[in-house]
């Protein structure tokens, strides 16, 4: 995440937390950057300077006015006439790391061999609520590596109970014991 991202991604999450439009602001970036995965064209076309200003801007209008907050569709604009909004998805990671700060809410990682059925998914999310005493923001990861179980990382810590780690823990005691 670049400087610049943090700088406009925090300012707007300044605003947006004092005018009380956190959550739905963050919930509409997030569908933006969606958007602009999805539409890598739309996002280059935005950021083409052989296209007047006005032009973006009445784009920007069109695809999102009406649709999100007017604090966000300013922010685009913004970032549109500095010519940064390539810069739009590190806001939105900016954004969210200082909504889940002010919100006591954790990120956690989960990374299994297949993907993990919803029920699972919230399973384990009430695990890790229940023992960290915290809210959990629970994203998932496949590796076909991991044979058996899961790996979960949050707040730097890896909590690992694959297969591959259980073997890995008998190996490293097996080399440590002496006979």
């Amino acid at each position: 995440m670049t400087q610049a991202a943090k700088v406009y991604g925090g300012s707007l999450y300044d605003l947006a937390a004092e005018e009380k439009l956190d959550g739905q602001i963050m919930e509409q970036m997030n569908e933006i950057r969606q958007i602009f995965r999805e539409n890598s064209g739309y996002l280059k076309l935005l950021g083409e300077p052989a296209i007047p200003q006005e032009e973006r801007m009445k784009l920007l209008d069109e695809a999102f006015g009406g649709q999100v907050e007017p604090y966000l569709l300013n922010f685009l604009k913004l970032l549109c006439e500095k010519k940064i909004l390539r810069e739009f998805s590190g806001c939105c990671e900016e954004f969210t790391r200082r909504y889940n700060v002010d919100h006591g809410i954790v990120e956690a990682v989960v990374t299994s061999a297949v993907k993990l059925k919803e029920e699972q998914m919230e399973a384990l999310r009430a695990k890790l609520e229940k023992t960290s005493g915290k809210k959990i923001h629970l994203t998932q990861k496949t590796d076909p590596t991991v044979l058996a179980g899961l790996r979960v990382e949050m707040e730097g810590i890896q909590l690992d109970g694959t297969v591959q780690g259980r073997i890995s823990d008998i190996s490293k005691r097996l080399e440590t014991t002496q006979l």
